[in-house]
């Protein structure tokens, strides 16, 4: 059975995290491709106020099964307290990249 796929939205601060995030995740096989989109401005309530900042999402493509782990690096190497971390599944998609994305992401353990 092929495993769910999820396409995971985090956003960064700046370019530098976005890399440095992006980088590690794809080399430690959490995810098969992190595509980094600059420019992006987020509007939020923080701490009782509306924050207004620019930043850079990052769209991952992972799969439910590496899910926990990929939230877990997430978090650790993220410099905000509270990081995005956003999954929604892939309901359809070429069935060869699909399967591409469950390769480079099998957990060999």
């Amino acid at each position: 059975m092929t495993p769910n796929l999820l396409l995971v939205f985090c956003t960064c601060p700046d370019a530098p995290a976005a890399d440095r995030i992006a980088d590690s995740l794809v080399r430690e096989g959490l995810a098969a491709c992190v595509n980094q989109i600059p420019g992006l401005t987020s509007v939020y309530r923080w701490e009782g106020r509306i924050e207004r900042d620019a930043e850079t999402l990052l769209l991952i493509k992972t799969t439910d099964a590496r899910f926990d782990a990929l939230s877990a690096r997430v978090r650790e190497l993220h410099p905000y307290d509270l990081p995005e971390i956003v999954a929604v599944p892939v309901a359809l998609g070429l069935p060869e990249y699909l399967e591409w994305v469950c390769a480079c992401t099998a957990n060999d353990d």
